[in-house]
């Protein structure tokens, strides 16, 4: 099993997008016996290696709940980078007072240059991070209009857009709609997020 260079018993999975999916990993584990150090989106520390009979197991099991565990470094990154920026968008307490932008989050979290980081997102994934960013925050926009709780300016505020008038303009290019638009939709238009780009 190759495993991430700076920590042995680190393991990244893919498509971990959310808190039930940490719930789910988290169970799987378990259930095999392996002692969890921490959990995170698309990372795994734990507290001794998985003996090889083992991650055969796990690796089924993940693969059965549409998880994938991630062998390659360079694939590692990617998934680190996703898992940076879905919790940041979908964290509760994120808020415009931010004052690092996702590039230097993501270069300050992963350690590592951010212009490597993204050349290195790009060719593996035929997107920008970017651009990936963009799709992640219509979503997050999409499932907040669906609740209805917050105005168009309260979400720009929440998703640290500069404007309404920027996130409505970049919410049309990106779904076709306008934002009044899509909340009158019967139809559920939102994406599973480990399915972006």
């Amino acid at each position: 099993m190759k495993k991430s260079d700076s920590n042995p018993n680190t393991i990244y999975i893919k498509n971990m997008v959310c808190n039930r999916c940490i719930k789910v990993v988290n169970y799987e584990l378990t259930a095999l016996g392996i002692k969890i150090k921490k959990i995170s989106l698309g990372e795994v520390q734990l507290f001794k290696a998985i003996a090889p009979s083992t991650f055969e197991k796990l690796k089924s099991r993940l693969h059965s709940n549409g998880f994938e565990l991630i062998e390659d470094k360079k694939a590692m990154l990617v998934n680190q980078i996703k898992g940076i920026i879905i919790s940041s968008i979908y964290n509760d307490t994120n808020t415009s007072d931010r004052v690092q932008n996702y590039s230097e989050i993501i270069e300050q979290k992963l350690k590592i240059d951010y212009h490597y980081l993204s050349s290195l997102f790009s060719s593996l994934e035929s997107i920008t991070i970017e651009h990936y960013i963009i799709l992640q925050k219509i979503e997050r926009v999409k499932e907040l209009l669906k609740y209805g709780e917050l105005t168009l300016s309260e979400i720009a505020i929440k998703l640290d857009y500069s404007s309404v008038q920027h996130l409505s303009k970049q919410f049309k290019k990106v779904t076709g709609f306008s934002a009044s638009e899509f909340k009158k939709l019967t139809n559920e238009f939102r994406k599973p997020l480990d399915k972006i780009y």
